[in-house]
């Protein structure tokens, strides 16, 4: 029985006393075969009437002719299910209870409705009820019940607009509750196909069904017809009303050209003792095998008038037995032929060669009443697990060479925990193997250490951590030479020997994920065919190159720009470049020195500060640690490789090379008003305010966008990751929206917004920086992101989504001039910066935004989140002191800042300031790009 209930409505409890039965409305020629209730205008239940007479069943009809079914649902109050349970314990209904059979009581059955539930039917009385109860024992049980339960009312709720389905074993019952259409008055609908991979769904009719089904190729399946648990190879035509199950590939043959249409055709696996074996079963869709005495039906019985009864029966059976259920109609075993489905098949057609019906005779042949005990349960059950991860193999390279968003993060928990891994990662290999771009290959890699990390049970440490042991290290440099099959194969044969524990299994993910991040950067840096760079005169000997660049606030979009969602999903971003308290506070100088050597120097907090790191290199092996972001000096060392300053790795000494193209070395001064992990992208500021000035300090020029896609680049060999609206909003001046396809080569464009005039203004009067005193690297979170993403986990996907979407309303809000809509922004985007990186909010930022909400249009944390700054748009302007009274009488907030913003219409600048840096007199250009 299957109760469908579109939304249920409102059933009044608050009253409800003794006992209330649920009924759905039905026909009355459905109540004909089926049991209905009889109820009064209060809805108190007169009678329970089973398959009653016409006139019985108009009693119990509604204004609109329905009637109400039994259905099965019944609720009883605690003290009617206290006073049923008490009777447990009194003869003869301890008979009912294995307490009254191991005192040897003889064991008697009662039903639920016409025993217990008709009890307390207001239209019965005790002498009918009681003498309606069969042989003695039960009526003494119903005499019982009647004193015990007679007091509670029973009363009856109708569900309107719900669907009762009984389940029956006719085959033609089964087929039309798995193929209803939408039209259908039932409520119950199926999917057209479920844990399936079907390679042209457009050949499944409306109306058909496909569950747990490989389908290859062309596999054409009518209306009203259903495939379960099936692996089939096309060309096949399945007509209407047929039934297929447990087919494996191997019977795909015989079923070409075979006409099929109102058959139910089975594989099953049977055990006789001890020998496992197939059979094939097939019957027509209206046969009916408990009837007996009827003929095998035509549909069935070969159409040859070489067969006879004796071919069916022995000649003992009787012929009240002779029936489908009997028939010795199935080919079990052979003496010297292997047998399969056209050993059944043939009793479709109309004519039978003498070979096949010879072949049929001299095969054992069973019943399916002598099949029936022999089913293999397990092995079938076993068939179709089997058979579920093989689709489920095939869906993994469907939906990676496809591009698809469907999360494989559920295929991948059960096929762990079903113990077909090993099947997986092949799969994945060979994904990962031969895909044609280095998108789908991180992503194949991605899910092998889900794999993993799956297989550790939730043991073994954190996902996130390091991923450089040597013993990795020969597949990770076949990846970074770009040999992704050797690498893949040597990945596959170093994972064998990191099996055997959780932490092993913990720790190869990490190093899947190092893998997967290689190819990450190689699929980013695509984007160097956008870079281009021109020859300008080298500034003078000892000159100085000097840029200052503006921070950013991302107003909206931010992790749409991250790589891979960036060109797997498409991303847009609005970001505004901000001067912090008046001033461009990121910058970066360069010079030209004598001596063939790089000296790179941090100088903190302003350009005139004295230096906090400073770091020398001579020789190209101190180079070597640019890759890892925590050594001294990575970010510039990367430069000098990125912008081609210096060649590495090279036969050439860094000596020879500054030499023979420079005449000399480099000096590199770095600078940054903002604390670290502000949020507000001042590492890609920086690394193209580098870039910018090694460019020009070399003799060489690059635009605004090459230098966004040059930072892509760097930040890629650096292996920090991240995206590009760091460098958009830091580079490109004023208020704008960054985009990017969902596509490789990863392409950035850059569209100013045009808002009201004076708007510039405006907005810097309402903006506020409020630094939180908590700070939080990005990298940990990007992990995170980048793990949820490539298990495309729905929350993520539509998030993505949304994100994108907000900033198009963003950007329209900014066009418009409109602040409390910006505001409303601010707010969507808060709350979805903490769906795609939960624990990003700390608590001391909750307490200072909920401080602040009633003076604020919408507030948000800057960059990932996690600290750093928040930035504020208020109600009114010029709110500096009235925020910062109010967060002072905040409690348990900590320390805290706040500070002024104003857009910055200018954009970056670089200038060839001369041999003083500290020096107001420029002796060359002062050019904003």
């Amino acid at each position: 029985m299957l109760l469908s209930v579109p939304s249920v409505p409102g059933i009044d409890w608050d009253s409800f006393q003794g006992v209330r039965v649920i009924a759905v409305p039905g026909s009355q020629a459905y109540a004909r075969n089926h049991g209905v209730y009889l109820a009064d205008e209060q809805g108190l239940v007169r009678d329970i009437i089973y398959k009653g007479t016409q006139t019985q069943i108009q009693q119990c009809a509604g204004p609109d002719g329905t009637v109400p079914l039994v259905c099965g649902v019944v609720f009883f109050s605690s003290s009617a299910a206290e006073q049923l349970l008490a009777t447990h314990v009194i003869p003869p209904l301890d008979a009912c209870t294995y307490m009254g059979l191991d005192s040897g009581a003889p064991p008697i059955q009662i039903s639920l409705f016409f025993d217990i539930v008709l009890s307390m039917a207001g239209g019965m009385t005790e002498e009918d009820f009681v003498k309606g109860g069969g042989d003695a024992s039960v009526r003494s049980a119903r005499s019982v019940l009647w004193t015990a339960l007679r007091a509670f009312p029973l009363s009856m709720a109708c569900i309107p607009d719900a669907s009762y389905d009984y389940l029956t074993t006719a085959a033609s019952d089964h087929i039309r509750s798995l193929t209803l259409l939408p039209s259908s008055t039932s409520h119950l609908r199926f999917c057209k196909a479920a844990h399936s991979h079907v390679d042209q769904p457009l050949l499944l009719e409306d109306g058909s069904s496909v569950t747990n089904c490989l389908l290859e190729g062309a596999v054409r399946l009518a209306a009203g017809s259903v495939i379960q648990h099936c692996h089939l190879q096309g060309p096949l035509e399945i007509g209407p009303g047929c039934l297929l199950t447990g087919l494996t590939v191997d019977s795909s043959p015989a079923l070409q050209g075979c006409p099929l249409h109102d058959v139910v055709l089975q594989g099953h696996h049977v055990r006789l003792r001890d020998l496992p074996c197939r059979v094939f079963t097939l019957t027509g869709r209206l046969d009916d095998w408990q009837v007996r005495g009827q003929r095998v039906p035509g549909v069935v019985l070969m159409g040859s008038p070489s067969t006879s009864k004796g071919d069916l029966w022995d000649a003992e059976t009787p012929q009240k037995d002779r029936c489908l259920l009997s028939a010795r109609l199935f080919p079990v075993l052979h003496a010297s032929e292997a047998l399969g489905l056209e050993d059944v098949l043939w009793l479709l057609a109309p004519a039978v060669s003498g070979e096949r019906l010879a072949r049929w005779r001299a095969a054992w042949r069973m019943s399916w009443q002598e099949l029936l005990p022999c089913l293999d349960k397990a092995a079938e059950l076993g068939a179709r697990r089997d058979l579920f991860f093989l689709q489920g193999q095939h869906k993994v390279q469907c939906v990676l060479l496809g591009r698809q968003d469907g999360s494989l993060l559920p295929l991948i928990r059960s096929a762990v925990h079903e113990g077909y891994h090993e099947a997986l990662l092949g799969t994945l290999d060979e994904v990962a193997s031969t895909a044609d771009d280095a998108g789908i290959a991180a992503r194949a890699l991605a899910c092998i250490a889900d794999v993993l990390g799956c297989m550790a049970h939730g043991e073994g440490g954190l996902r996130s951590g390091p991923a450089a042991n040597r013993e990795w290290a020969s597949a990770f440099g076949r990846l970074e030479s770009g040999d992704v099959v050797g690498g893949v194969r040597e990945l596959a044969a170093e994972r064998l020997k990191w099996m055997s524990s959780p932490a092993l299994l913990v720790r190869a993910a990490r190093h899947y994920e190092g893998a997967e991040q290689i190819l990450i950067r190689q699929a980013v840096m695509s984007s160097c065919q956008f870079v281009t760079v021109c020859p300008v005169e080298l500034p003078p000997l000892g000159h100085w190159v000097q840029v200052a660049c503006p921070a950013r606030l991302d107003l909206s979009g931010g992790w749409s720009d991250t790589p891979p969602i960036t060109y797997e999903h498409g991303g847009a971003v609005v970001d505004v470049a901000v001067l912090v308290d008046g001033c461009r506070p990121i910058g970066a100088r360069v010079r030209r020195i004598g001596e063939p050597e790089l000296r790179l120097a941090s100088l903190g907090g302003t350009p005139w500060g004295e230096a906090a790191v400073e770091l020398v290199c001579r020789e190209l092996g101190h180079l070597e640690n640019y890759c890892q972001p925590h050594a001294p000096g990575a970010l510039l060392k990367a430069a000098f490789i990125c912008t081609q300053i210096v060649q590495f790795p090279s036969q050439k000494s860094l000596r020879d090379q500054l030499m023979e193209n420079f005449g000399g070395g480099f000096e590199v001064h770095t600078w940054s008003r903002l604390p670290h992990g502000s949020g507000l992208g001042t590492s890609s500021i920086l690394a193209g305010a580098v870039m910018a000035a090694l460019y020009r300090a070399a003799g060489k020029v690059a635009g605004t966008e090459s230098l966004i896609h040059a930072v892509l680049h760097l930040e890629q060999r650096l292996t920090t990751g991240g995206g590009w609206q760091d460098q958009v909003g830091g580079l490109v001046p004023g208020i704008k929206i960054g985009r990017s396809e969902a596509w490789l080569p990863l392409r950035v464009e850059v569209e100013e917004i045009l808002v009201p005039e004076g708007f510039a203004r405006i907005l810097s009067d309402h903006l506020l920086l409020v630094y939180t005193g908590k700070t939080r690297l990005a990298r940990n979170l990007l992990q995170d992101v980048v793990r949820n993403w490539y298990a495309r986990l729905p929350s993520i996907v539509q998030n993505a989504d949304a994100l994108v979407n907000n900033a198009e309303e963003c950007a329209r809000a900014l066009r418009q001039g409109n602040l409390p809509l910006i505001g409303k922004c601010l707010d969507v985007y808060w709350q979805q910066k903490k769906c795609m990186a939960p624990g990003c909010e700390p608590l001391a930022v909750r307490r200072m935004m909920d401080a602040l909400q009633p003076y604020v249009y919408g507030q948000c944390l800057a960059g990932a989140g996690g600290g750093g700054f928040l930035y504020v748009l208020t109600k009114d302007p010029q709110q500096k002191e009235t925020l910062h009274q109010i967060l002072a009488k905040t409690e348990g907030l900590g320390y805290f800042s706040i500070h002024s913003i104003e857009v910055d219409t200018g954009g970056f600048s670089v200038e060839v300031v001369g041999c003083d840096p500290n020096s107001s007199t420029h002796s060359g250009e002062d050019m904003a790009m």
